[in-house]
């Protein structure tokens, strides 16, 4: 394990509408694994982790996270948001794509911090963060994705994504309550 001052948190797609195929099953998948997210941002709060949410844009290209949350936010969703909102001193990148390095500023970003461990979490696990963790990992990250820190809108296929990430990534899987 890497020392805490070269350690960060990613949390990956949080900011979501969830209105697509399968969005409301990954809304739910997603509400119940939130209380995790939120215990490792308070764990990485508390060791002085940086915080780097990086997120769809929207159609808005802009990282302007007031407008990307309004863009999302309706009924059904509003309660996980308010719960997951990056907080002021929290990092807030925009993508373009599946991967939260690919064409992002997250690279210089990892770098200027000194970071080598990443904390990937977010949705879905099955493609974004699956992706994010390939990308790190031939970036030579070591990683680290809590187990009950990714949702996916099929469980077997989240659970396929973890074994992917555990064994071909070599990330520790672990889940939250034994990690902290």
């Amino acid at each position: 394990m890497h020392p805490p001052n070269q350690t960060a948190v990613l949390i990956v797609d949080m900011i979501n509408d969830f209105q697509f195929s399968h969005g409301e099953t990954l809304l739910s998948e997603t509400k119940k694994m939130l209380p995790n997210i939120i215990q490792l941002k308070q764990y990485a709060k508390q060791h002085h982790f940086p915080i780097i949410y990086v997120n769809d844009h929207y159609s808005l290209w802009q990282a302007d996270l007031h407008r990307i949350y309004q863009k999302c936010l309706h009924d059904q969703n509003r309660e996980l948001l308010d719960q997951i909102v990056p907080h002021e001193t929290d990092y807030f990148l925009i993508k373009p794509k599946h991967s939260a390095f690919h064409q992002t500023a997250l690279q210089a970003l990892l770098s200027e911090l000194g970071i080598k461990h990443l904390i990937i979490t977010g949705i879905a696990g099955n493609i974004c963060v699956l992706f994010t963790a390939n990308d790190a990992y031939m970036r030579e990250y070591s990683l680290s994705v809590p187990q009950d820190c990714i949702a996916s809108n099929d469980e077997q296929d989240n659970a396929y994504a973890l074994k992917m990430m555990e064994n071909v990534l070599k990330a520790d899987i672990t889940p939250t309550s034994q990690f902290l």
